[in-house]
C-alpha cells in the first residue's frame, strides 16, 4: 500500500498531512528516507522521526466541544493550550480531523482514523457545517441576500449557505445560524466581515446530520456507528 496511507492507518495524522511528512525527509522505510510515492509492504520497518510506527487496531472518533482559546495543531512546541491535551489519558495518536479557529468554539471531531477522516475532509463529499453566530449590526436583505447565495472573497466565491435569523437583539446585534458546504479559511467570519459584520462569537453546532447537542466544552464522547454511517454516506 501506499506509504500515506499507513501511516493514516497509523493514526499519525490525515493521508495528506502525512504526504507532508514524507515530503519533508522525516519518514524513513529499512532505514531510507522516503520519496513521495513509497510503498509499504508487510515487515517494512517505518521510523518516523526516528521512532517506530505501528499499525492500531482499534479506531476510534470523538466528538469534542472544543472550547474557545484552544488550538487544533499537535505541535509540540505550542505553548498554547492544544484538542490533544485533553485526550492525554487516551492510548491513542489522535488528531482533529480538520481544524477550529483557536478563537472559535464548538464540535469537532477527534480521531486516529485516517482514512474516515480523509473522507470527511474531502471537498467532493461536501459534508455541510453550522455554525451559531453572533455579529454585529442587523442583517438587512441585502446582506442575507449574498449569504444565501454566495459571498465574494479574495479567494473565490463562496458556495450557496443556508442562513436562519434568530434574533435581532436590542443591543444592535445579531444571532443567527449559517450552514457552509465548503471549509475555506475563517470562512464564516470572512463572509460576516464582507457584507459589513464582525463575528463577535462563533460556536460549531454540527457537522452533517452529527450535532453538538449539551456536551459542554472540554467535554467528549465516542460517536456511534450509526452517527458514523450518517457522516460518511
Amino acid at each position: 500500500m501506499r506509504l500515506q496511507k499507513y501511516l493514516a492507518d497509523a493514526g499519525i495524522a490525515s493521508r495528506r498531512k502525512c504526504e507532508e511528512l514524507i515530503a519533508a525527509g522525516r519518514v524513513s522505510v529499512n532505514g531510507t528516507v522516503a520519496r513521495l510515492g513509497a510503498t509499504f509492504e508487510e515487515g517494512d520497518e517505518v521510523l518516523l522521526d526516528g521512532r517506530p510506527v505501528a499499525p492500531q487496531r482499534e479506531k476510534v472518533i470523538i466528538l469534542f466541544n472544543k472550547p474557545k482559546n484552544v488550538i487544533c495543531t499537535n505541535d509540540e512546541g505550542e505553548d498554547r493550550v492544544r484538542v490533544s491535551d485533553f485526550f492525554t489519558q487516551l492510548p491513542y495518536r489522535l488528531y482533529t480531523v480538520g481544524r477550529l479557529d483557536y478563537d472559535s468554539e464548538g464540535l469537532i471531531l477527534v480521531t486516529n482514523d485516517g482514512d474516515t477522516a480523509n473522507r470527511l475532509m474531502h471537498p467532493r463529499y461536501g459534508t455541510s457545517k453550522t455554525y451559531r453566530v453572533l455579529c454585529t449590526g442587523w442583517l438587512t436583505p441585502e446582506d442575507k441576500r449574498r449569504l444565501r447565495n454566495g459571498v465574494e472573497l479574495e479567494d473565490g466565491m463562496t458556495s450557496p449557505a443556508e442562513l436562519r435569523i434568530l434574533r435581532e437583539r436590542q443591543d444592535g446585534r445579531t444571532e443567527l445560524l449559517l450552514t457552509i458546504h465548503e471549509g475555506k479559511n475563517r470562512q464564516v467570519r470572512r463572509m460576516l466581515a464582507a457584507t459589513g459584520h464582525d463575528t463577535l462569537r462563533l460556536q460549531r453546532t454540527a457537522i452533517g446530520k452529527l450535532e453538538l447537542g449539551d456536551i459542554k466544552p472540554g467535554e467528549w464522547r465516542y460517536i456511534t456507528e450509526d452517527e458514523l454511517e450518517k457522516l460518511t454516506q
